[in-house]
């Protein structure tokens, strides 16, 4: 009997309306987009609360005849974490190397061993070989 009572307890309590905490409403101060008949584009965005972004777009004409037009865009974008630092990204998007983000919050690779890097300076001083 107590099992059903405890699990009957515990259904009400999950399936109580949850309060909003965080949730609430921001102004957006300022937002601009700008499209050209070419196919690029403008666009910027500010809110009360401090986020930042930005982004342009240009196409970039197709180079063969299989090939597509592509838009190249370039942008950043700024906000306040919840720990208070401030997070600010530069980032280019195109057909060659992708999503390029760039940040000083973004995790940067080990550097290489000692021993590791002088391997590859070896190999690097050989030869091609041959087939």
């Amino acid at each position: 009997m107590w099992v059903l009572v405890l699990t009957g307890v515990v259904a009400l309590a999950a399936a109580a309306p949850q309060k909003p905490g965080g949730d609430q409403v921001v102004a957006i101060i300022k937002q601009d987009f700008d499209q050209q008949v070419d196919g690029s584009y403008r666009y910027s965005f500010e809110a009360e609360n401090g986020i930042k972004a930005e982004e342009t777009g240009t196409l970039k004409k197709a180079s063969g005849p299989d090939a597509s037009d592509v838009i190249i865009a370039q942008g950043a974008y700024s906000y306040t974490a919840p720990d208070g630092t401030q997070i600010s990204l530069n980032y280019i998007a195109d057909d060659e190397g992708g999503f390029k983000p760039e940040g000083a919050h973004l995790p940067t690779p080990p550097p290489i061993p000692p021993a590791i890097q002088k391997a590859l300076d070896y190999l690097a001083t050989l030869p091609p070989p041959r087939n």
